[in-house]
């Protein structure tokens, strides 16, 4: 047994380290890497582990993970913090690795937040990585697509944990009370349905969290008749609040709000306001999430109803005034008025069509007709020649107007791409009147 799981002079080390697994039987969750027939248990029972990326939630169990692949394969442990160790650390690490190699053992080197090392530290790590001197487990919370470099990646499997599910914490939660060795089961912990079921709900899926929680409601609770009874009241003091896995420079980040961006696009009031508040509550940047709302109000809503961008505009306006708590309002007022508008991407299709021609034709002069003239030489040139100014006719080319006769229609494009049709409205909401006009006015 780790003799550091008895902590030291100073106290016993946290219920979470004394609880961790020791081997994979004792290992709960993540079936999906390391349950039976597995590749990755396959490996370790078979000695033939490769250098690992583990990525996934806090609390889901990566550097035990890595601790119980160094035991079962015999290799020595080294452990690095990647948020205070430097190149130093690894070079001295790499030269104990070395000397061991020598005599014949292995070292598995644990990286912890590797995502925290910048390229020149992930790069002093490659050669050894790729020689065989160490192998390197690492564990991230940020997706290594991007956090990690990719000769590292490529010489590395990366291998997704998942956050725990409310069973297995509450399995973890379990197995602590019961084990008199490392637990809690010599002190007469009763711990009370309803509090157990909101420890486990609060936790996120985070076993370092439950564990935590539970040992810190245990010192607090007071002592009766030889027990000591922890109730739902008790746990929500211990917690504050809930566990939330979110990182607002990190994928989570991304992940929500792009959640959130697809169910008001897909008109689902209801998801869309749920994302909202999730963003809200783990600390979002209020400005951020009505910049969002702004674009998407063009992007998704447009001309179906071009109130949504004065709403959008509204809100952002509204929450730079009010700031926050408050400002939650104007945002859920815009969420929920974008969520159940009338849906059109027209605006984006046309601007993204317009820009392919800018991008991939000629890019013609401007036509005679159309230019200013404001010398005599340039209306020598014809600068302005035929131009008819459209205010001047009774027949105004609007969509609310009559048209002229298609051959009287006045061109605004060059020649070269003068058939070209861009906007493409669509029948959703108030942008469904552009449709017969468009139509007509590009009739020939």
């Amino acid at each position: 047994m780790d003799p550091s799981l008895f902590g030291s002079a100073a106290g016993p080390a946290p219920l979470a380290a004394r609880m961790r697994p020791r081997s994979l039987d004792e290992f709960v969750g993540q079936e999906q890497i390391v349950g039976e027939g597995r590749a990755l248990r396959r490996a370790i029972e078979n000695d033939t582990v490769p250098s690992l990326i583990l990525w996934g939630p806090p609390g889901t169990g990566k550097t035990t993970l890595a601790e119980i692949i160094a035991n079962m394969t015999g290799a020595h442990f080294s452990s690095l913090s990647a948020v205070s160790a430097g190149v130093a650390d690894l070079r001295r690490v790499v030269a104990e690795a070395q000397h061991r190699r020598a005599l014949g053992k292995r070292t598995v080197l644990f990286v912890d937040e590797i995502h925290r090392f910048n390229k020149a530290q992930q790069d002093a790590v490659l050669p050894y990585v790729e020689a065989g001197t160490i192998t390197l487990i690492g564990a991230t919370t940020e997706n290594p697509s991007f956090e990690v470099i990719s000769a590292l990646l490529s010489r590395s499997r990366v291998f997704v944990l998942k956050a725990l599910t409310d069973e297995q914490v509450g399995a973890i939660v379990d197995r602590a009370l019961l084990d008199k060795e490392n637990g809690l089961g010599a002190q007469s912990v009763v711990l009370d349905p309803n509090a157990r079921a909101a420890l486990v709900s609060l936790s996120n899926g985070d076993a370092r969290v439950a564990l935590s929680t539970l040992e810190f409601a245990v010192n607090a609770a007071p002592e009766s008749g030889g027990a000591r009874t922890i109730n739902a009241p008790l746990i929500a003091d211990a917690m504050q609040r809930r566990s939330i896995s979110y990182d607002k420079g990190g994928e989570q980040h991304y992940d929500v709000i792009s959640a959130f961006i697809k169910s008001i696009r897909g008109s689902d009031p209801d998801a869309a306001v749920y994302w909202l508040a999730r963003m809200l509550d783990a600390g979002e940047d209020a400005l951020f999430i009505a910049r969002r709302l702004v674009i998407l109000a063009s992007e998704d809503i447009g001309l179906a109803d071009s109130r949504g961008l004065q709403v959008a505009m509204a809100a952002q306006q509204a929450v730079h005034f009010v700031g926050m708590p408050e400002g939650f309002y104007p945002l859920a007022h815009c969420t929920l008025y974008l969520a159940t508008a009338p849906k059109s991407n027209s605006v984006g299709r046309a601007y993204s069509a317009a820009l392919a021609d800018v991008e991939g034709t000629r890019n013609d002069p401007v036509p005679l007709h159309l230019r200013n003239a404001p010398t005599g030489l340039m209306r020598e040139l014809g600068y302005g020649k035929e131009y008819e100014y459209a205010h001047a006719s009774d027949e105004y080319q609007s969509q609310t107007g009559d048209l002229p006769p298609a051959e009287r229609l006045q061109s605004y494009l060059p020649d070269n791409i003068a058939s070209r049709a861009y906007f493409n409205p669509g029948k959703q909401g108030e942008e469904s009147k552009f449709v017969d006009w468009i139509k007509k006015r590009r009739k020939k």
